[in-house]
C-alpha cells in the first residue's frame, strides 16, 4: 500500500488507547465547524500530535523555528530510536508519575509501529523507516545478583507485555553474537523492537500531516507562552495550544527544571565488507550501578547504517564534540571492544558524527495541561508535552494519545489536573 494523496490509514482513541486502522478517519458532523489545534514544535512528539488531532478531526498549524533535515539535522533525527520499555538505556527515570505512564505511552507506540510496519511494508515508494528488529540486551553479571533490582524488574515487566514479541532471556545469546569475553557480559535477554530510520521517518511523517490537511508554519517563538496565550489563539484562530518543544519548554513553558542531556552518535557503514553485518541491535545500559563511560549502544539505523553509542552528558549544551573529542574516542572504543572487527568500520562519510541535546527536566516527561491561570485569571488553553528525554519515539503515539484527551477535557470546561499515574481516560470518568 502506498500514500496517495489521502493516506489510507489514521489514527484512534479506543479507551485510553490511540490505536492506528486502516481506511479513512470517520468524517465528522460537515454542520460543525472544525476547531484548529496550533502546536509548537516540529520534532516526533509535535509531529505525531499533529498526526492525532488531525484523524480526531481538527484542523492543525504546527509551527517550528526548524524542520528535519538530513544535512541540518534537529534532535529527533539525532535520536537513538531503538524503541525501549522504560528506564531507557540513556538516561533514568527518576520520577515515579512519570515512570508509571511512561510504561503505558511505550506500550500505545510499541503496538502503532508494529502496525505500521505491517500494513506499510518498506518495498513502498516512500519509506517510514520503521523495522522491527531484535533488540539484545547484556549486563556483567546475573540480574539475581546485582544491588539494584531494577533490571531484573524491567525484564519482568516486559515478560509480562503480551504485545512485545520475540522475548527471551539467555546468557548464550552473548556467544551467538561473538560478544568479546573482555567486555565481561554474561547474563542477557533479547525481544523485537521498533527501530526507526529517523531521516526517514520523520520525512515521512511530514508528509503523512500534509496529505492530511496540516499547516506549516516556520517561525520561532520567544518567552513564556502563557504571557501570549491569548494573543497566538487569535492570531491563528485556534482553539487550543499544544506545546511540543522540548528544551525550549525551559522558555516557553516557564519551566525551570529543564535542562539538556547531551548525546552523540558516531555513524559507520554497515555493508559487510569491512566486518560482519550487524543485523541486530545490542546494548549494555546505563544505570545506578554503570555510568555515561559504561554505555554501548550499537544500532542498525538502516540497511547500510550502523550507529554507535552512547552518551549522556546533563547540562551541557555545547554541540561542539568532534570525532577527536576524548568522551567520542572511548566510545566508539567501547563499541570496538564490544563486537570484534568493527574496529575496521569506515566512517559514514556524509555524517561520520551527530549529536544533539535530548529535553530532560527533573519530573522527568511532562504531559499535562497549563496549571498557571491567565494574568486575567481564566483557563489557560495550553497543552504541554516535553521532557521525553532520549526516549521521543518510544513514546510518541502515547504521548499523543493523552494530550488528545487532555484538548477533549479543554472543550468540555473540565479544570486542569497536575499528571497522575492514572490514565487520561480513567480521571475523566472519575470527574464525570
Amino acid at each position: 500500500m502506498s500514500i496517495a494523496s489521502s493516506p489510507d490509514f489514521f489514527l484512534t482513541r479506543l479507551g485510553d488507547e490511540l490505536v492506528l486502522q486502516q481506511g479513512q478517519p470517520p468524517h465528522a458532523n460537515p454542520n460543525v465547524p472544525r476547531k484548529r489545534i496550533l502546536v509548537v514544535g516540529g520534532g516526533v512528539t509535535g509531529f505525531t500530535t499533529a498526526w492525532a488531532l488531525l484523524d480526531a478531526g481538527y484542523d492543525v498549524t504546527v509551527i517550528a523555528e526548524r524542520w528535519a533535515d538530513p544535512k541540518n539535522r534537529i534532535t529527533s533525527q539525532i535520536a537513538g530510536a531503538l524503541w525501549e520499555f522504560p528506564p531507557a538505556v540513556c538516561g533514568k527515570h527518576t520520577d515515579v508519575i512519570s515512570l508509571h505512564n511512561s510504561k503505558r505511552w511505550c506500550m500505545t507506540a510499541y503496538r502503532v509501529f508494529d502496525k505500521l510496519q505491517e500494513i506499510m511494508p518498506r518495498s513502498d515508494y516512500l519509506d517510514h523507516g520503521v523495522q522491527m528488529r531484535m533488540a539484545n540486551f547484556f549486563f556483567d553479571q546475573k540480574m539475581e545478583n546485582m544491588p539494584d533490582r531494577g533490571q531484573l524488574d524491567k525484564y519482568e515487566e516486559i515478560v509480562a507485555q503480551s504485545d512485545i514479541k520475540g522475548v527471551r532471556r539467555d546468557s548464550n545469546i552473548v556467544n551467538e553474537h561473538e560478544v568479546n569475553q573482555k567486555a565481561g557480559v554474561v547474563d542477557a535477554y533479547q525481544h523485537l523492537a521498533p527501530v526507526i530510520d529517523t531521516d526517514a521517518y520523520m520525512h515521512w511523517l511530514r508528509f503523512v500531516l500534509v496529505c492530511k490537511g496540516a499547516i506549516m508554519e516556520t517561525r520561532r517563538i520567544n518567552g513564556d507562552l502563557l504571557d501570549q496565550e491569548e494573543e497566538l489563539l487569535a492570531e491563528y484562530g485556534a482553539d487550543a495550544i499544544v506545546n511540543a518543544t522540548g528544551l525550549a519548554s525551559l522558555e516557553l513553558a516557564g519551566d525551570s527544571s529543564v535542562y539538556p542531556l547531551r548525546g552523540a552518535l558516531i555513524r559507520v557503514v554497515n555493508d559487510g565488507s569491512k566486518f560482519p553485518k550487524v543485523t541486530e541491535a545490542l546494548a549494555v545500559t546505563h544505570d545506578d550501578t554503570r555510568g555515561e563511560d559504561d554505555i554501548v549502544f550499537i544500532v542498525p539505523r538502516n540497511d547500510n547504517t550502523l550507529i554507535l553509542g552512547g552518551l549522556a552528558q546533563p547540562h551541557k549544551y555545547e554541540l561542539d564534540l568532534t570525532l577527536d573529542s576524548p568522551e567520542i574516542i572511548r566510545m566508539r572504543q567501547r563499541c570496538n571492544n564490544f563486537v570484534p572487527g568493527l574496529e575496521h568500520a569506515e566512517y559514514d562519510p556524509d555524517a561520520p558524527l551527530v549529536q544533539g541535546l535530548r529535553p530532560f527536566r527533573g519530573s522527568n516527561v511532562r504531559v499535562e495541561r497549563e496549571l498557571r491561570p491567565r494574568s486575567d485569571g481564566s483557563m489557560s488553553r495550553i497543552v504541554h508535552s516535553y521532557g521525553q528525554g532520549g526516549a521521543g519515539f518510544s513514546l510518541s503515539f502515547g504521548c499523543a494519545s493523552d494530550v488528545l484527551e487532555l484538548i477533549q477535557e479543554l472543550e468540555v470546561g473540565l479544570p486542569a489536573t497536575k499528571m497522575s499515574r492514572s490514565s487520561r481516560h480513567q480521571c475523566t470518568e472519575a470527574q464525570a
